[in-house]
């Protein structure tokens, strides 16, 4: 297989090991910044060049798009599939994901459990806002953090007003969402991999904060979840059209909670802590699809 990844940093620790994993299997394996890819687009087909030179011929594309590229990123993983290259994530399950509210809302239709959220514009409806949640403490996103960025506990009604009022001066588009007590700081990361979690780990918050995220000091382990927080993760993930996501789910006594789907998880975290190789899980996948679908076009063309 000719594989791409695009990545920024072709150093960072989950492109390295995706590379190392794609090489072990004797795949043809190049990483490509996204930013340094440029397109043409007419009506007699689709080319794309990467520093002077034409890039073709790829079957499949592993994105590690960050959230600050995410616009220019999914425009050049949707020329890829233009021009017939296969990614467990498309462009358009990349950006569903990245967008928290959108994300909520298409989860929340398939019945898909999810802590209660509300969100709204106008500083005058900010009372019946809070009022439509519910009694504080209160948790507010904003609408694209990541790694536990942009992500505040409130403790009275008043802290929610104060704080959201803030964010509007700001111009930035953020969430309220009812706070989960009796999850207690942690949280689960599920990594799905097709329609299977092939590792989780609970992460817990460090003393002092509500954040589970590694990089902001919270400390994991290896888990084995439930079969209902498997089974709400691949559906998380499938309803996203996501073939590779990290899942966080939170456990509350109305059952497991969708926190946020990740559709670029990091590898470094999940692979020290559960010993699996993750990165292996993923190159597999994406083999297998991509020969998988050049076998239907291939037949498709025989039919025509």
């Amino acid at each position: 297989m000719k594989l791409a990844i695009l990545s920024r940093n072709g150093k960072l620790y989950s492109t390295r090991r995706l590379v190392e994993a794609a090489r072990e299997r004797g795949h043809s394996v190049r990483v490509l910044d996204p930013l340094r890819c440029y397109l043409r687009i007419s009506s007699d087909g689709f080319d794309m060049r990467y520093k002077g030179k034409p890039l073709a011929g790829y079957e499949a594309v592993v994105p590690r798009v960050g959230a600050s590229v995410t616009r220019y990123g999914c425009a050049v993983l949707r020329q890829f599939e233009l021009m017939g290259s296969y990614s467990p994530n498309s462009a358009a399950a990349i950006a569903r994901a990245r967008d928290k509210l959108r994300c909520h809302q298409v989860l929340a239709a398939e019945g898909i459990g999810l802590p209660v959220t509300v969100f709204g514009d106008n500083p005058d409806d900010t009372g019946d806002l809070l009022a439509m949640l519910g009694p504080a403490p209160h948790v507010i996103k904003l609408n694209e953090g990541t790694q536990g960025a942009g992500v505040m506990l409130t403790e009275k009604p008043s802290a929610s007003r104060a704080a959201i009022e803030t964010l509007r001066g700001l111009y930035a588009n953020f969430l309220v969402q009812e706070f989960i007590a009796e999850a207690k700081g942690a949280d689960l990361r599920c990594f799905v991999v097709g329609d299977r979690v092939v590792a989780a780990m609970r992460r817990q918050a460090p003393k002092g904060d509500f954040r589970s995220n590694l990089h902001r000091g919270g400390i994991a382990k290896k888990i084995r979840p439930t079969r209902a927080e498997v089974d709400t993760a691949v559906r998380a993930a499938r309803i996203l059209g996501l073939g590779v996501a990290g899942v966080d789910l939170i456990r509350s006594q109305r059952g497991p909670l969708v926190l946020e789907v990740n559709s670029s998880p990091g590898l470094e975290g999940i692979e020290t802590v559960t010993g699996l190789d993750v990165a292996g899980a993923v190159i597999e996948h994406v083999a297998e699809r991509a020969a998988a679908t050049q076998r239907t076009r291939n037949t498709d063309l025989t039919d025509s």
